[in-house]
């Protein structure tokens, strides 16, 4: 599998190549952030009304010195991996009741493998060579990683390992936004499933995912695992198999995401976009065991494809890499609408690809059409006219002389 290094969010991940002793001690490090978080989520969440405050950063920091003067166990491990995860964790609570992020959750093994360094440790690099550096890890010595860019200059940085095994390091630092090219350019962007993104310039973008031999081998799989014992060596290594076939296509995904969102900032000054509520657009179908819900099966199968094309990934790292320069337009009607008389009805959607106006006769790819609504931020009103359509009626066509 090929080392690369990835820009999400605040952050550049770097592919980090740790020796098995090495390994040992990283996952000492992850153990011991995550039994500090969850001891310090336990105590948070034991708060009642009426009951007093529950402690926070500072009083948890105290009583962490008290634990490792009783746990050789965790004396052993770095103090400040151990603090750090109590830092994160109250920052956690902070943007929550902020309204940001939701409420933390339990870390589990396995899931949220991970511990950050901050300060001076954190400048401890070096570079071997062309492709290779590496970093000072407290308690574990230098450890190799692949310098496949630029390192930025961030005060800490945090390690993680996925559920693949693979490990990466990554260095807390905000990009520079991305300059609007200054042409004036208004582009449309409709999101859908057949075809991942469709742009108001008739350009149609998909996703890759994987392969029809790649799905095939995770259906096999899959089913080789409802028959596997809990527990058993061979469940372990299908769940690894498997795992490594959801991060390829998760990497192939976020990949496609950055390509695409930094071509349209460099090309386009705004960029408009459907806000969609793609989390209740992707919830399961209500219902109960004794009265189920409806085209269970097919609605699963729409959340998945929703879910695999990066709808939400897209337009947040829009928003991270032009922000201001990203318009969230309503959604209602845009599929329906004429773009070119501003006709709507729903008779114009002939099929998934096929829109056909029935007043005018415009006809063009659909999605197509609705990306050049959302590029004129077109809105519909509750009766389903538009800016130059007040009402729901046709337009007048031009007559002969």
């Amino acid at each position: 599998m090929s080392v690369v290094a990835a820009t999400i969010g605040g952050v550049s991940r770097y592919r980090l190549v740790p020796t098995p002793a090495q390994e040992t001690a990283l996952l000492g490090h992850c153990g011991h952030a995550r039994y500090v978080w969850n001891l310090g989520l336990e105590q948070r969440l034991m708060w009642r009304p009426g009951r007093p405050p529950t402690p926070g950063y500072v009083a948890q920091a105290a009583q962490l010195t008290e634990a490792r003067a009783a746990e050789p166990w965790l004396a052993a491990g770095s103090q400040m991996v151990q603090q750090q995860a109590l830092r994160d964790l109250d920052q956690a609570w902070r943007t929550y009741w902020g309204g940001t992020h939701h409420k933390p959750t339990w870390r589990r093994a396995g899931q949220h493998e991970g511990f950050r360094i901050v300060g001076s440790q954190a400048q401890r690099l070096e570079r071997l060579n062309r492709k290779w550096g590496r970093v000072l890890v407290p308690k574990t010595g230098w450890i190799k990683f692949r310098w496949s860019r630029k390192i930025p200059d961030a005060k800490s940085y945090r390690i993680t390992r996925d559920s693949t095994g693979r490990w990466h390091i990554a260095f807390a630092a905000i990009p520079d936004p991305i300059p609007a090219p200054g042409t004036g350019e208004v582009v449309g962007v409709d999101r859908g499933v057949a075809v991942s993104a469709v742009l108001s310039t008739g350009e149609l973008l998909a996703c890759p995912g994987l392969r029809a031999s790649e799905q095939a081998r995770l259906k096999r799989l899959q089913r080789q695992l409802g028959r596997c014992l809990r527990g058993s060596n061979r469940r372990t290594r299908i769940k690894t198999a498997i795992a490594r076939l959801r991060a390829r296509e998760a990497d192939r995904r976020k990949d496609w995401v950055e390509k695409t969102s930094t071509h349209l900032v460099r090309w386009f000054d705004l960029i408009r976009v459907e806000d969609l509520k793609i989390r209740n657009m992707t919830r399961s179908v209500s219902g109960t065991v004794e009265q189920p819900g409806r085209n269970v099966r097919a609605k699963a199968g729409l959340n998945r494809g929703i879910l695999a094309q990066g709808w939400g990934l897209l337009v947040t790292r829009l928003e991270q890499k032009a922000p201001g320069r990203v318009e969230r337009v309503n959604p209602a009607y845009t599929s329906q609408t004429c773009a070119e008389c501003g006709h709507c009805a729903s008779e114009n959607r002939e099929s998934q690809a096929v829109f056909r106006c029935v007043v005018c006769g415009h006809t063009a790819h659909a999605d197509v059409n609705a990306a050049r609504n959302i590029a004129a931020g077109r809105a519909v009103t509750a009766r389903r006219g538009t800016r130059s359509v007040p009402l729901k009626r046709e337009p007048h066509l031009a007559t002969s002389a």
